[in-house]
């Protein structure tokens, strides 16, 4: 057997590169870089590997170990989990600004690999800079943090370790049902640690989409229930998305003339003005959607977790009659509320669905009346978004221009505090890919970087920012990323003094607590400033350096 004699880290980076998926029909990298930000306990291991491989897996520089992460998972959502990226740290507070993310890329079930630098396996030199010393457990670091938000956890210490552990790494970050986060943790010794590894390991690989099928049974069950309905309702989730199976679904709604309603990660499933549209579902959802979704007896839900915000904490469900079909590929999540599952990749689950039900309709008292919701919803949302005479816009008509201002392929991204329950109701996405919101983790800080990671994805597409003071302030820093690499991003900061949440602690505390700072003057936002995309684009730095060919 012929062996390469390489260093951990060598070894790591060269099995990266080999790693190939097939995307919108090409094969390529499945791994379109590394971001990394360098320090003590990666930078003469994991950055001397990089360097030697940098044609064939490119390393990005960011700002902030948090903001490279999120725009790293940013960028594997746009490419809807078939492309992703890994992000390196130093051993200590690099390491833990990621834990954050981690987090966040576990609960939205995206996928990227983290390879923080450790302390030394040998622990001569105990203890190092950055250290953590548990004086009842010398094994734990640091790097222990990651354990509960990662979907797959190892730590290295010995340097032929990775040819088990990174295929299982892989494995995690590729598979549908456990796709998300995974983290390899590098002890800085280990990572310079030479070793003779079989030449086969680094053969390519292609990683292909995974569909399993339904079983029959529960095929049966979920057809039948849909045919006795009298009132059904499709919920489209983020699942739909990572499928490719948004045509799939708008064929299936059309056929059987039934409503669709959208969670945050499903909206664009369908075009806003498709006939089945019926809008956002839930706490952050439509009058049209919510109406439905309480008088429904049948909900098909494809590719959601049915979080509290979806379901308005189990109560949005009215109907006593209600039977709760859940189409999801990972079967703990088709479980939940007490549904019917029904495991399946979701391309698959529609199109046996469809052949199951074949030849039936919905009702047609109950597609007219979602049609007249739709409608209602719309002219609702016309009124709130068209721009008025105040002196200062609200943020339905800060939102309104900067729709009218976004091209049919641009992309808006959005993220934590009041924005996204604006933008769910009233958000105009053109279709699949052209809106990404980050609502599972709610994260404050992921909108400039995710907006650059997005970019990343695409470079084609225009990215509208969407993002407020607050938010803005505690993560800024990708701004700088953006310029570097020469990614125009169009950031729309909406002002309203800061994490404006005053309402709640005034309450529940005191007026004190809930004071906001205020500045002498408001800066306000109206169609006036904002004519067309020309105009707002005009007041973003313009980028300097050309793309990478890499991306």
């Amino acid at each position: 057997m012929s062996t390469l004699r390489l260093t951990m880290a060598q070894a790591l980076v060269r099995y990266l590169a080999a790693q190939r998926t097939v995307y919108d029909g090409e094969e390529m990298a499945l791994f379109a870089g590394v971001f990394a930000i360098f320090g003590h306990g990666n930078v003469a291991g994991l950055g001397e590997a990089l360097q030697g491989m940098a044609g064939r897996l490119p390393t990005f520089r960011a700002h902030n170990e948090q903001a490279m992460t999120h725009a790293a998972i940013a960028f594997a959502k746009a490419c809807n989990r078939r492309r992703m990226m890994a992000c390196t740290s130093s051993i200590g507070p690099g390491a833990t600004n990621m834990v954050t993310a981690a987090a966040l890329a576990h609960v939205n079930r995206l996928p990227v690999l983290l390879l923080p630098g450790d302390v030394f396996a040998n622990r001569r030199p105990d203890p190092v800079l950055q250290q953590i010393e548990d004086f009842g457990d010398p094994t734990v670091t640091a790097n222990d943090c990651f354990r509960p938000v990662s979907r797959y956890w190892d730590r290295i210490t010995r340097p032929e370790q990775i040819l088990s552990s990174l295929p299982a790494a892989l494995e995690v970050l590729t598979d549908p049902a456990l796709c998300g986060p995974a983290t390899l943790a590098l002890p800085q010794d280990v990572q310079a640690e030479s070793y003779e590894y079989p030449e086969e390991f680094f053969a390519p690989r292609v990683h292909r989409l995974r569909r399993p099928g339904p079983d029959d049974e529960e095929l049966k069950a979920a057809a039948d229930a849909l045919k006795e309905s009298q009132k059904p309702l499709i919920i489209a989730g983020g699942g739909v998305h990572y499928s490719l199976a948004c045509e799939d679904l708008a064929r299936f709604a059309e056929d059987r003339a039934i409503p669709v309603a959208e969670t945050q990660a499903g909206k664009g499933a369908l075009p806003w003005d498709h006939p089945c549209q019926s809008g956002a579902l839930g706490v952050t959802g439509t009058g049209a959607a919510n109406a439905l979704a309480s008088e429904a007896d049948l909900v098909l839900a494809i590719g959601t977790r049915l979080s509290d915000f979806t379901t308005a904490s189990r109560s949005l469900f009215q109907n006593p009659d209600l039977r709760l079909v859940q189409l999801n590929v990972a079967s703990p999540d088709a479980v939940k509320h007490g549904a019917m599952p029904l495991v399946a990749d979701a391309k698959r689950g529609i199109a046996a669905l469809a052949a199951a039900a074949a030849g039936w309709r919905a009702p047609e008292v109950w597609s007219s009346r979602a049609a007249e919701l739709a409608a209602e919803w719309r002219l609702a949302a016309d009124k709130a978004t068209r721009p008025g005479n105040a002196t200062l816009a609200t943020d339905a008509q800060v939102l309104g221009a900067a729709n009218r201002c976004a091209g049919p392929r641009d992309v808006v991204v959005c993220a934590a505090g009041g924005l996204p329950g604006e933008m769910h109701k009233l958000w105009r996405a053109s279709g699949p890919g052209a809106y990404h919101l980050e609502y599972g983790y709610s994260c404050m800080g992921y909108e400039i970087a995710g907006g650059l990671g997005v970019k990343m994805a695409d470079p084609s597409r225009e990215v509208f920012v969407l993002v407020g003071d607050g938010s803005y302030l505690m993560l800024n820093s990708e701004i700088a990323t953006s310029v570097m690499m020469g990614l125009k991003l169009i950031i729309v900061v909406l002002d309203n003094h800061g994490p404006d949440l005053r309402n709640l602690p005034v309450s529940s505390f005191s007026k004190q607590i809930a004071e906001t700072v205020r500045t002498d003057r408001a800066v306000g936002v109206n169609d006036d400033a904002i004519t067309d995309r020309n105009a707002l684009a005009d007041h973003n730095v313009r980028p300097q350096y050309a793309v990478s060919p890499d991306l």
